[in-house]
Parts: C-alpha cells; structure tokens; sequence
C-alpha cells in the first residue's frame, strides 16, 4: 500500500474509509503484514487537519477497529482519546458525531481508559445528547444505553440524573419531520389499501413444547423501543433512542428514577399541545417495567387518565395511549375487574374498530397483551369480544388484519375450552373459514392464519370437528408440496428454487394445534393420509424449525392416536418400505442442546412415547438415556431446556420429567444411573406445579429408588426439598413418598434422622412433619 500523503486527496480518505469498513479484520492480520501498525498512528495525526472532512473521515477509519481491539489501536489507546476529547467540540456536526460515536464503542471494549474522565465524558454527552444536529444528538444518547449495560452504571450516573432525565424526556417528542412522515394530521385513512412496504415481512416462530411452572407470571413488558408507536420510522431516531435509554436506565436506578421523573410527568401529561401530551404517555409506558413498583401509588388515578386519552382527537395520542396501557397490563389485571379491566377492555375494543389503521394496530397488539395477562378473567366478555374481533375482520386492510389473526389466536390460547360454546363457534369460525378459502397455497398470508387456527383448534377441542377435516388435509398438503419442492431443488437447483420452508412448519404445528384439541378424534384423519411417512421424513430435515415443530406432532400424535405412532417405534415397514422404526434413533440424534427447542420437543415426544410404550421402551433406553443425563448435568443448560423440554422453567428441567417417565416405564434399565442424575432432577422438577406429567416423573423416581436406593442417599435432602414441592400429590403416590421418607429414616436410625433434619430449611421440616409425619 503506497504510504499516506500528508495532504490526501478528500475522495482517496473516502475509499480508506470504505476499506477500513470493509476489510477491518484484514488489515490487522499477519497475511498483510499488519498495515493498520502504520495506519492507525498516520490516521491520529489526521485528526488535526484544517479539513473537517479529512477529520471525520480519520474519526470514522479508526473508529472501525475499536470494537474488535485491534491491536494496532490498542497499543495507542490513550493517545486516540487524548486526541477525541481536543476534537469534542468541533464546529463540524460530523467530526461531532464520529466522536460520540468512538467514545460510545470505547465504553464497551475500554471502559478502564474512560474511568478516570466518566465525569467529563457524561458532561460532555448531556451536551451533545441536546446537539441542534440531530444525527449528533443520536449518536450521543446512544451512550445513556451502552452505559446502561455497565456495571458502573449506578455509580458514576447517579448524581447526574437530575440533568439526564429532563433531556431524554425531551428527546421523547414527535420533532416536525417524524409527524409528517407519520401523516399526523391524517385522522382517518382506514379506507386507504396499505402499500406493500407497510407490511413487515413475518417470521413464523416454531411450536415450542411448555409446562405450567410455579412462577408468578412474567409481566410480559417489552422494550420500550419495540412497539411504541412509529413503525413508519423504521429508521432508528432520537425518539425511540430516548425512550429506549429511559426503558433501560428505569430497570437500573428502579424507584429511584422517580423523584426526577415525577415533577415532569403531571405537566406533560395534562399539556395543552397534544406533541407534549403524548411524549408524556410514552415515558409513563417507558418506565413501566423498571419502576412499576414505585409507580404502582399513582396507577389508580393514572390509568383512568390513560384510558381517557383512548378517545383523544388525534390519533398518535390515541395510539400511544394504547400501548401504555399495555405495558400496565398486569397491574390492572391484579385489580378488582370492575375497577379498571372492564373499562380497559371496552376502550380498547372501541381503538380496535378505529378509523385510523395506526390506532386499530395499537388497539390490536395492546389488546393481544391484556388477553395474555387477563386469560379467564374475559371469559364474562367473550361475546362482546368476539362481536368486536369479527367486526374487524370487515373493517380491516391487509397489514392490521395479520394482527387481528394473532388477537384472536391469543384470545384462543388466553381462554382455552372456554370458547367452545355454539355461539361463540358461530361468530368466529365463518369469517376464519372464508380467509383460509381465499388464501393460495403460496400465499404467506397463511402464516399468521394457521398460527390462529393452531390457538383456535386446541382450545374449541371437539368444537372444531366441523372445520376438521379440510384443515388437516391442506396441511398434510403443504408439507407434502414443500417436501416435493426440496426434493427437486436437491436434486435440480438450478431448474428449481429453494421452498419456503416456514409453509411446512406452520403447517406441522396447525396439525399439532388439531392433534391436542381433537384428541383421540383426530385417530381417522390420521388413518386417511400419509402423515407418518411425511413426518418421518420433516424430523430429518437440515432446517432445526422443521425438525422442532415434527417432534411437537410427534408428541401430540402419541398421545391422541398412539395406534398410528406405534408401529414406527415398533420395527415394521410402511407401504412405502421405510422402515419407520427409525423414529427412536432419530430422536436420540436430536438430544443436542445446541439446538435448544429441536432438543427441547425431542426430549418431550420421547417422554410421551415411554408413557404409551410401557415396558415395550426397553430396548430402547439406552439410545436416549445417556443423552438425557448428560443435557440435566449441564452446569449452563438453558432455563427453557429445563423442563420438560420447553415448556418452562428451572436449568434442567425437562429432560428431568422424561427420566422420570422412562424410569417408571423401564425402572431396572435406569436406576443403576440415579446417582449421577438425582440432584439435579430434583432441584429441576421442584419448581413445576402438580401436573400429569409431573406426576408419571415422580412416580418414576420412586420406582428407581427402590430398585436402587444407594443411588439416592448422598442426596435425600434432594428428594426431600423435591417432595416437599407437591401440594396434593395423588393418594397412591402420596403413600410411594411416606414408604422411602420412613424407610430412610428407619434404616439411619432415629438419632441420625435428627442430625440429618437438622440440615433442612425451617419451611420443609413444617411440610415433611406434617404430610408425611417425619
């Protein structure tokens, strides 16, 4: 590379610029002798050009190698920021921009160098935060967020927060141009067709198998950038950046965000200019999830003003307003029904037939979330509800009528076999069927249509029936096209394209949906087609999603239609001389938690086998139990692995209730292994509500113990602390504890029984004493 000019020309900067973006890992390597040890030392005398361009562009060159800490640049980090700070108030807003940019980078990879000047630093950010250049002004609250994530955070900020909290909060305000390209001043277009770039493409998320867990419900709050409001402003902007910086730093300082807040709210929130008004509504939703105890004194006079401002004559206030409310969801939830549900609820329902698309979308997704919190609670509402969701249908252009599809499948899931009464059937089943009708094979549309019918299917249950037999032949359908369509792509790519795959997967988990709510009704559609052999053949597939929602079928099909299921355990060979006994190695081959839900679905689909199996599992055991030991042992097993496969909760979960299951199907293959799983099964399966599946699991274990009881002594207070979790185990399996509790402590003797309970936390001596009388 010829060496840099003292005098380069602006256009040749441009392109160093466009390599150093480019090739950054390159040039810091030993193929090129490492060039960036002469670059990086030339680009810092550049910082000092009379050229503000020249300045920028030396900025912007070295700033591409501060995230991947080349060495180069490492070796003269104290001179690049020596050389930042002299070049911190610049008059040009770009070499501005370029600074708060490096200085953010810095406090991800070098916050030791930017210690000793945090105090300079954050004096210089709230001033650049305000920079009448709004691209400065971006760049710089972009720091407020990257220091949110550090650990210093609540030490080196406290003390400014009476200056940062009133300049976010100001950064929170529609500016002119976001209102003109948001259309602020049209109030009603809901007669006007969307264009194709309004509709976010959608990306199908595959059945994940879950367990109801002992939890308190999670509060379902989403970042505050996520869903406020200007889905028009895809580009990211010094409004959402605000609230996103407010968001994180409400879940650092928690309550004590308030007193700096509070002041500001009631003027904002009551301001004549509706601007005002609303950036008010999104701070209230913005510090919901990080200061919702401490705001939980002012909720009862605040949502009522909220659900006000659901009728307020323009429409970004009406829309906002719905998406805060939305992040308070729980609180009112948590409150008597008549207090703030109700009114919620009818308000919501009003935005949902809006005339403004912005609003319904809003109205729509906010009242998706107060379902989710709600669940049984809208059973009283249920008409009135679906009178409102089937109106929409109308109403609806094609962006908002995919997020009517995912209310309604929410509602589904919320309320369960409460909606299968003939009324409720009949207003919302039509309009569902007339959509499925229209759409083509290939129409994407489909996606979010089948998700629906997925949530409507489990919970109408035989109410479905009816709607059955159509449904499941299209998805049979699609899987078979897209399985054809791979086919010929494999073995012909350049005469045909690669499918859409997400078609076969949201038709594998309709199926699913039908499988779980039909039930044993299911067993004839089952019969008629060719299900099996496609299945076979999706639990292969290269793509996880496919071979995730095929062992959720799986699942289900066991459970409805084992007949079906069976003979592809059982050694035999379908019409099509597959020998379907390939479904048990297939499954053990998927016992990989790298591949977190495939492993997850697998490990539950084997669990219900072994329930139906019986004693018949034997040989198979050993093709998926040393797996299974190995994933519960896993000291980073993620949450949702544990348990079940999915469904839920604790590290190590859900491998845990089909050990159990195997153990009590096949309890002389597997106690011999009970020392080296019995801790963490345990410690897993405490946290899961009394369950079926809980219960099979348990059973499980007791059987191992008494094949094996060494293999559990040097952890019973395990087994006790596990025990201990049942809140009414069945009479049967309530006697199979007393038996090993009493056992146990006969055979140590009375004295030792002592010193050993003497270990146990005060609440479990109360709960074994009382239950089991030890």
């Amino acid at each position: 590379m010829p060496p840099l000019s003292s005098e380069p020309p602006l256009g040749a900067f441009g392109a160093l610029q466009k390599i150093c973006e480019d090739s950054s890992e390159l040039l810091d390597s030993d193929a090129l002798n490492r060039p960036l040890n002469i670059m990086i030392p030339k680009f810092l005398q550049f910082f000092k050009h009379c050229s503000p361009k020249i300045r920028s562009h030396a900025i912007a060159c070295v700033n591409q190698f501060i995230m991947d800490r080349a060495q180069a640049l490492m070796d003269n980090i104290d001179t690049f920021i020596e050389h930042l700070f002299a070049l911190a108030v610049d008059d040009d807003p770009e070499v501005r921009k370029n600074v708060c940019r490096a200085l953010v980078m810095l406090l991800e990879v070098r916050i030791d160098r930017l210690i000793p000047h945090m105090h300079s630093i954050i004096q210089y950010m709230l001033q650049r935060t305000q920079d009448h250049d709004e691209n400065v002004a971006l760049e710089a609250c972009e720091f407020w967020l990257t220091l949110a994530e550090q650990p210093i955070c609540k030490e080196v900020l406290a003390s400014h927060l009476v200056q940062l909290i009133p300049i976010l909060v100001n950064g929170m305000k529609y500016s002119e141009i976001d209102i003109i390209l948001l259309k602020g001043d049209v109030e009603e277009d809901e007669a006007v067709p969307d264009s194709e770039q309004d509709i976010k493409p959608r990306f199908h998320k595959s059945r994940t198998v879950t367990l109801p867990h002992e939890a308190e419900r999670p509060d379902g709050s989403e970042d505050a950038e996520d869903d406020d409001d200007d889905d028009a402003l895809s580009d990211w902007n010094l409004r959402k950046c605000s609230a996103a910086a407010l968001d994180v730093l409400a879940n650092v300082f928690r309550e004590e965000l308030l007193p700096h807040l509070l002041p500001l709210l009631k003027g904002l929130l009551f301001h004549p200019e509706w601007v005002v008004k609303e950036s008010g509504i999104l701070v209230l939703g913005a510090i919901a999830e990080g200061c919702m105890q401490g705001m939980v004194p002012y909720l009862p006079e605040l949502i009522p003003h909220l659900i006000q401002c659901l009728s307020d004559k323009k429409a970004l206030v009406r829309s906002i307003a719905c998406w805060t409310l939305s992040r308070y969801a729980h609180w009112v939830v948590s409150q008597p029904p008549d207090m703030h549900l109700k009114p919620l609820m009818t308000e919501l329902l009003k935005r949902i037939l809006d005339g403004n698309k912005r609003v319904q979308e809003a109205a729509c997704s906010a009242f998706a979330t107060l379902e989710e919190e709600a669940c049984t609670e809208l059973v009283p509402y249920l008409s009135y509800i679906l009178d409102t969701l089937v109106f929409a249908f109308g109403k609806y252009q094609h962006k908002n009528l995919l997020i009517l599809y995912d209310a309604i499948g929410t509602l589904a899931d919320s309320v369960g076999h409460h909606l299968n009464q003939p009324e409720y059937i009949q207003k919302l089943m039509p309009p569902l069927i007339q959509k499925w009708n229209e759409l083509k094979d290939e129409d994407k549309d489909l996606f979010p249509l089948l998700e629906c019918l997925s949530s409507v299917a489990t919970a109408l249950q035989s109410g479905f029936l009816p709607y059955c037999e159509p449904v499941y032949q299209r998805c049979v359908t699609l899987v078979q096209k897209t399985l054809a369509q791979a086919m010929m792509y494999t073995q012909h790519p350049e005469q045909y394209e690669a499918p859409d795959k997400d078609f076969m997967i949201v038709a594998l988990d309709l199926l699913s949906g039908l499988a779980e709510g039909l039930g044993g009704h299911v067993e004839q559609l089952v019969a008629r087609s060719n299900i099996m052999t496609l299945l076979f053949q999706c639990m292969q597939d290269s793509m996880p999603e496919v071979r995730q929602s095929s062992f959720a079928l799986l699942g289900d099909l066991t459970k409805a239609c084992f007949i079906h299921v069976k003979p592809c355990i059982v050694f035999s060979f379908s019409a099509l001389f597959i020998p379907l006994a390939e479904f048990m190695p297939i499954l053990g081959t998927n016992l990989n938690p790298e591949f977190i839900s495939v492993c997850n679905n697998a490990t539950w689909a084997i669990g219900e086998i072994c329930m139906q199996m019986g004693a018949e599992m034997q040989p198979y055991v050993q093709m998926v139990l040393n797996n299974l030991v190995e994933i519960i042992n896993r000291p980073n097993t993620p949450k949702t692995l544990l348990e079940n496969t999915g469904r839920l909760t604790s590290p190590s979960a859900i491998p845990a209730i089909t050990i159990g299951r195997l153990g009590y199907v096949c309890p002389q293959e597997v106690a011999p292994m009970l020392q080296q799983f019995i801790r963490p099964w345990c410690t897993s399966l405490r946290n899961i509500r009394d369950n079926e599946e809980k219960d099979s699991a348990f059973r499980g274990i007791c059987m191992m113990i008494g094949v094996n009881p060494g293999g559990v002594v040097q952890d019973f207070i395990f087994f006790c602390d596990a025990v201990a979790s049942w809140v009414s185990p069945k009479d049967d399996l309530r006697d199979m504890f007393y038996k090993i509790l009493h056992g146990f402590k006969d055979q140590v003797g009375e004295e030792n029984w002592q010193q050993f309970s003497e270990q146990f936390p005060p609440l479990l001596k109360e709960r074994l004493a009382a239950f089991y009388g030890v």
